[in-house]
């Protein structure tokens, strides 16, 4: 049987938060419906942060109102605080994302707090999320590079997701949040930290601001990674971060993986029309490839003479 490599999907949170114009609900509803009919599991909803900070995701709340209850498909919460923590434990999310930094400069930019408070915050909710039968996770971000203070020592990443890994998340998500990393960083630095952490699974986050992701998504793995994220039509990127770009495509990720013998469960025509019509509801085509050149070429044969 081919390994199973799994899809968490990013687009309707982290896709979509940087977008200028503001999606209505129905339409962000519309997405997800989408995304579940294409075979995807896991997928990242909405964030419960301040929304004079992300515009995009003041309706956190009405989104998981309207999400269908679908056996099997997870939905995800971004939580930031101890306040974001309790909006989405009452909105019904069932597992939460937090997040850490790898340099106090970002941390501070994009949370408002250093590491070290970031991460007595995920040492707080961890045990709340285990009390309330909610499934928690953690992302560590600038993990290959930081735009404010450039190389990221691979200890300091190995330090960090050590500490981690005692709140017991279900991952530890490694994130190229400026997409910065090449193949052979990826590599080494799975493999260190996963001496670091146990048990702990690793969950890879690429963006593609320097046309690396997808080759990243294959060094990580090839290192044994067994969980990617991935945005609909590579839409997105961090606001916080100066000219950090999209998430690796989606569809990009599928057709890759499938073609290299990888099963993902997902319905890569399925995928490719939800990201065209994503770019519909933008207004402007995704920057995804497979989106706009489709799937491997169906060749029919010539009938014999």
């Amino acid at each position: 049987m081919a390994r199973a490599i799994e899809i968490v999907e990013v687009g309707p949170r982290d896709g979509l938060q940087s977008e200028p114009e503001v999606l209505p609900t129905a339409t962000k509803l519309e997405l997800i419906g989408r995304l579940v009919a294409a075979g995807l599991k896991r997928i990242e909803v909405a964030s419960f942060v301040n929304p004079k900070r992300v515009p995009q995701m003041a309706d956190a709340e009405a989104v998981l109102a309207g999400l269908p209850k679908v056996p099997g498909v997870q939905y995800v919460g971004l939580v930031l605080n101890r306040k974001g923590f309790d909006r989405a434990l009452a909105a019904g999310c069932t597992e939460v994302g937090l997040v850490a930094a790898a340099t106090d400069s970002f941390s501070e930019r994009n949370q408002g707090a250093t590491m070290e408070e970031n991460i007595r915050t995920i040492e707080e909710i961890a045990p709340l999320a285990r009390e309330a039968g909610v499934r928690m996770q953690v992302t560590l971000s600038t993990a290959f590079g930081c735009p404010f203070e450039g190389e990221v020592p691979a200890s300091r990443v190995v330090d960090i997701c050590r500490r981690l890994a005692q709140s017991q998340p279900l991952e530890i998500a490694l994130a190229d949040t400026i997409g910065v990393a090449v193949p052979s960083q990826v590599t080494a630095l799975v493999e260190q930290v996963r001496a670091a952490v146990g048990d702990v699974a690793i969950r890879c986050h690429f963006h593609n601001t320097r046309n690396t992701a997808v080759a990243n998504a294959y060094a990580a793995v090839l290192a044994g990674v067994n969980t990617l994220d991935a945005s609909v039509g590579g839409v997105g990127g961090c606001p916080f971060a100066p000219n950090a770009t999209g998430n690796v495509g989606t569809e990009d990720l599928v057709y890759m993986l499938s073609r290299a013998g990888y099963d993902t469960g997902i319905d890569l025509t399925k995928l490719i029309e939800t990201a065209r019509w994503l770019g519909e509801q933008r207004g402007k085509a995704v920057p995804s490839m497979v989106s706009k050149a489709g799937g491997f070429p169906v060749v029919t044969p010539r009938a014999s003479a």
